[in-house]
Parts: structure tokens; C-alpha cells; sequence
């Protein structure tokens, strides 16, 4: 009977109190935790294979990676790659010659792994013609035409077959045959008879400055005269 006054006297009320608040407050912070946990984004493996639309090989070098985070990889050889994400996360898929592509990773996501094969299709820009002309005007550019000096092209084919310093060349450094040596020597023979006979040109005999007869008329001409009524 004691303990029961004693519970239900006035300082044991505020026992209850405090131990009721003290109660409230943990169960609030189980809850906020809880909370907590529930909306932290998960993480996620996401890992799959680039390639394009007409072939079944992996395209290598492709970036992979999440903008929102700065962070990413690249394929490798065989268009593999593999990087944690969070769920939630947007990852963009960019190639040199291809169109970007963008996965977005569910929020609500709750497995472990995010496997993809992903195709990329080329992107085929034309430009537009540009022509660049160095010259203001076209009689400017006719002028620049006219003056203009090319420089000398090795010759080749024909041209170098015909030219006149190689076939020189060539006929000095060529030796002599045995039948052109033997008919060489059968034509000076023949020139030197023809020479003695008097019926081929001789640079002895024909040579006036060296025909005594030629220098007797010379100098009874100029005892004469005859030089001078000329």
C-alpha cells in the first residue's frame, strides 16, 4: 500500500514525465533515421556493352560518364565498360562520329546492377562549300597567274630518255664494241689513203700557210705590187 501512495505522489508523477519525453524523443530519432535511409539515392552498377547499329562489335573509346557527379569511364576494346552510379543518375554515352545518347537510371531502382546494350548511330554532318580565294580581285589574280614561276620538274619517262646532257653522257662513259673498234680503225685507214692519193681533204697539204709555193706567189705579189693596185 505504501509503494502505491508512493507512485502516485506527486514526485513520481514527474518521473513519468520525464522518462515519457525522454521515450518520444528516441522513437523521433528511429524515425528521422529511418527516413533517412529511405530517401538516401542507392547505389548502383551500371555495366553494359557500346555498339553500333550495323555491326555486333563493341565500339572502343566511347565515354561513358555522369555529368551531374564529374565522373565517368571509357569502353574498352570490346565496347565493355562498367561505373557506379546512383540511382536516380542521368549517364551520357558520347562518341566521335556517333549521336549522344542519354540513360537515366530509375530513382526507385532498388537492385544492385543496371546491365545495357547500347547502340549508337552515326552522325553525319556536311559542311558547306567554302572557297577561299587569296586574291581581291580577278585581275589581281590574273597578274599573281602570269608572274608566277614553276619551279623545274625532275624529268621522267621520255623526257629524261631524250635528254640531250644524259645521251651525252651516256655516249662517252659507253665503251667501245669489238666491231666498232675494228671498223673505226678500217675507216682511218682508209681516209689516210685516200689522203696520200690526194682524193680526201688533207689539213697539211690544204693548208695554204703551209704550201711553199703559196708563200713564193705571196712575196713575188707584194715585190710587184700587186697588193697594192689591188
Amino acid at each position: 500500500m505504501f509503494n502505491f501512495i508512493n507512485i502516485l505522489s506527486p514526485s513520481a508523477n514527474g518521473y513519468v514525465k520525464v522518462l515519457a519525453c525522454l521515450l518520444l524523443v528516441l522513437f523521433g530519432f528511429l524515425a528521422t533515421t529511418e527516413v533517412k535511409a529511405q530517401g538516401k539515392p542507392k547505389v548502383v552498377q551500371f555495366s553494359g556493352i557500346v555498339a553500333t547499329g550495323d555491326s555486333l562489335y563493341g565500339v572502343p573509346g566511347v565515354t561513358v560518364y555522369v555529368p551531374k557527379a564529374g565522373r565517368g569511364t571509357v569502353t574498352n576494346d570490346y565496347g565493355y565498360f562498367s561505373l557506379a552510379v546512383l540511382a536516380g543518375d542521368s549517364i551520357v554515352v558520347r562518341a566521335v562520329g556517333y549521336r549522344h545518347l542519354t540513360v537515366k537510371i530509375p530513382r526507385n531502382y532498388d537492385k544492385q546492377s543496371y546491365s545495357v546494350v547500347l547502340e549508337l548511330k552515326e552522325d553525319v554532318n556536311v559542311l558547306p562549300e567554302v572557297r577561299v580565294w587569296p586574291y581581291p580581285t580577278e585581275k589581281d589574280f590574273k597578274q599573281a597567274f602570269m608572274n608566277l614561276k614553276l619551279p623545274t620538274k625532275d624529268l621522267t619517262g621520255p623526257e629524261r630518255s631524250l635528254n640531250e646532257k644524259l645521251m651525252a653522257e651516256i655516249f662517252n662513259n659507253t665503251p667501245v664494241s669489238a666491231s666498232a673498234n675494228f671498223r673505226n680503225t678500217m675507216d682511218m685507214q682508209q681516209l689516210q689513203y685516200d689522203r696520200n692519193r690526194g682524193i680526201a681533204p688533207n689539213p697539211y697539204t690544204n693548208n695554204p700557210l703551209l704550201n711553199p709555193l703559196s708563200w713564193f706567189k705571196f712575196i713575188n705579189q707584194v715585190k710587184n705590187g700587186d697588193l697594192k693596185r689591188k
